[in-house]
């Protein structure tokens, strides 16, 4: 097909993310990818300053990656988890194991990060069940989050000014504590303790988890909050008796300057979500990972055993993916490429801090912020950063990027004098 009939046939026959049929909007074909690049049809290369939503971790086209897909290939494909098993999947939660802060030790994998909050929300409710407290069949959260588009994950996703919020009154009703005042970086307020004490104190007999990004909202407003508040979090749930899930699906491996960003705070949850960048963005994967403790109670009670299994869980093809890009998580210099591009992205975009039209501008790890005063014109800034060698998808009064660890500084200076520019039209 010419790049004519791939658009007249996508426009027939395809629905987009978050999209209209009847919307209009300009697409761009992608013939191919390399590194920290797209090549859109017409175009040419731009800088992908999105990761493919955040995933593509190690850029595209990896060679480690790739080989390690190639080789399983020869093997096989896919095989089923129930009653079977295989080494990748036994070694990549092994690994995942020693990473992770205890008592996170029993990894159950799944389909995509949406799948992986259903799945820590499933394991909560059946752990109190099994603990004879049937009751506790809730959940509480913050304002400003964001934790997937499947069922259950929306109704802890922000209520009001979030994506799902034509669904109140549909949902199942959940708990919603204030966002925390404390930003990342400014002194603590004492505030944000005592609401959290106030919504425990009334709710938590009802209340089975309670569910969180830790330190960096994403999609619900790429907000970044003082690491104190989840200490204080942890505190209050041991006391109340409630679990804690953190969603670690957009922050985990390195994107907020640590490996996991609930390590800015040296917290650890019941129950972690982890997904996206888990396969260098190469497939549809993730992972829950809980405690012995609580993956024993629920083994113990009735039916005795975890009512969950997903078609592809552990997929070999994904597992390999997974090990590779661990193996380049491990092994490489990750870490030393985030704050490098940190010091970057503060370096492009402190210049806009105090600009008529930008309500504010933060950076932390591989995460750079725009916030405009007033709602973006989705389309025309789009076409405006492609035409400056730039692909980004804003959303809101967000600009923002969180490119590829691989991106180097000649692309991120290009980045960023991009989100300058149109962020001053």
């Amino acid at each position: 097909m010419n790049i004519d009939e791939i658009l007249e046939c996508d426009r027939a026959h395809v629905w987009h993310p978050y999209a209209s049929i009847e919307s209009g909007i300009k697409l761009w074909n992608v013939e191919s990818a390399n590194g920290a690049t797209i090549r859109l049809s017409g175009v040419g290369d731009v800088i992908d300053g999105m990761s493919s939503w955040w995933a593509v971790a190690y850029g595209y086209n990896n060679p480690k990656i790739n080989s390690a897909l190639i080789s399983q290939l020869g093997k096989m494909s896919h095989v089923m988890f129930g009653g079977l098993t295989h080494e990748g999947a036994v070694r990549l939660a092994k690994r995942l194991v020693s990473m992770l802060p205890k008592p996170l030790d029993r990894v159950f994998f799944c389909d995509s990060g949406s799948v992986s909050v259903e799945v820590a929300m499933k394991m909560a409710l059946q752990y109190w069940h099994a603990k004879g407290a049937p009751e506790k069949k809730k959940f509480a959260t913050i304002r400003g989050g964001y934790h997937g588009d499947t069922w259950n994950a929306m109704s802890v996703c922000d209520p009001v000014g979030g994506m799902h919020s034509m669904f109140a009154g549909r949902l199942p009703v959940s708990f919603f504590a204030p966002r925390p005042k404390s930003a990342f970086g400014a002194p603590w307020n004492a505030d944000d303790a005592s609401s959290l004490e106030c919504l425990f104190a009334q709710h938590s007999a009802d209340i089975a988890a309670f569910i969180l990004e830790p330190v960096v909202q994403g999609a619900g407003g790429m907000y970044f909050y003082n690491p104190r508040y989840l200490t204080e979090l942890k505190a209050l749930c041991k006391k109340y008796g409630v679990l804690l899930i953190f969603d670690e699906i957009a922050t985990g491996f390195g994107r907020s300057g640590r490996r996991f960003a609930c390590e800015w705070a040296g917290e650890s949850p019941d129950i972690m979500c982890l997904g996206k960048a888990i396969t260098g963005g190469y497939m549809s994967f993730a992972a829950t990972i809980a405690s012995s403790e609580l993956a024993r109670t629920i083994s113990s009670g009735s039916p005795g055993l975890f009512m969950h299994g997903p078609t592809f869980m552990a997929n070999p093809l994904a597992c390999a993916a997974a090990n590779a890009a661990l193996d380049i998580f491990e092994n490489g210099r990750v870490l030393e490429d985030v704050a490098r591009i940190e010091k970057a992205l503060k370096r492009g975009l402190e210049p806009l801090r105090g600009c008529a039209k930008v309500a504010d501008v933060r950076v932390l790890g591989a995460i750079g912020v725009v916030e405009m005063k007033e709602l973006i014109d989705i389309d025309k800034t789009q076409r405006a950063l492609v035409e400056r060698g730039v692909w980004l998808r804003p959303f809101g009064k967000l600009l923002y990027t969180m490119p590829p660890y691989v991106t180097d500084d000649g692309q991120l200076e290009t980045l960023t004098a991009a989100m300058r520019g149109v962020a001053t039209l």
